[in-house]
């Protein structure tokens, strides 16, 4: 892990145990709802890389119907919560690097929730180039991600040269961290895989967007 890394590792792992809270906002549940029905039917029987898996949420949704999943993250604190939640012997947690994914290869399809979001500017190409090496030609790329919605959103308080945005967050034991988020436009996700993939197609919901693509 490179050492500008380990600022979001270390915040991860010191948040794990409340990790879950983002997904009890009570305005956000009507869209947490649909997305939950939204994301199974896109990986049946798909042998499924997921991207910064955290707790597990988003991997007890693809779990019942992929064929297998390798859940990467770079926090083991938030690992063993997600062994917990997703018990079943198609479902391997590693700790792993999103930046090095070499030791990974041909999957069907790849997850990534809420990830892309904290790859600095500077690396989403770099990022998506090793992403797309560890996926066979028409595997299908699945990011889901947050909007920014005044009122519900952490604000965001700066913003650095090449234009990523950071947040103030405070956990409970009062600790505050400074992390890079950013909220990608459709216009930039799609110029980012114009050349890695096809039939590319972005959805939103009220709090959230997702977008997905099929590699080439």
């Amino acid at each position: 892990m490179s050492a500008p890394d380990r600022p979001m590792r270390a915040y991860y792992a010191a948040r794990a145990l409340e990790y879950d809270n983002v997904y009890r906002k009570p305005e956000r549940q009507a869209d947490l709802r649909a997305i939950e029905q939204w994301v199974s039917p896109r990986f049946v029987g798909a042998r499924v890389l997921e991207i910064a898996c955290g707790t597990g949420y988003w991997t007890q949704f693809i779990a019942p119907v992929a064929l297998h999943v390798t859940a990467l993250d770079a926090a083991p604190e938030t690992l063993d919560i997600a062994r917990g939640r997703v018990p079943g012997s198609n479902v391997e947690f590693l700790v792993g690097d999103a930046y090095d994914l070499s030791q990974h290869a041909s999957f069907d399809a790849a997850f990534l929730g809420f990830w892309f979001s904290h790859v600095p500017r500077a690396r989403q190409r770099a990022f998506l180039l090793g992403l797309n090496a560890a996926l066979r030609p028409g595997a299908k790329v699945v990011m889901l991600d947050n909007r920014y919605v005044e009122g519900s959103s952490t604000p965001v308080s700066e913003r650095d040269a090449d234009g990523n945005g950071y947040q103030e967050r405070r956990l409970d034991d009062g600790s505050t961290h400074r992390v890079l988020k950013n909220f990608p436009s459709e216009h930039e996700l799609r110029s980012l895989v114009a050349d890695l993939g096809e039939r590319a197609a972005f959805t939103t919901w009220n709090y959230y967007w997702a977008f997905e693509y099929l590699t080439m």
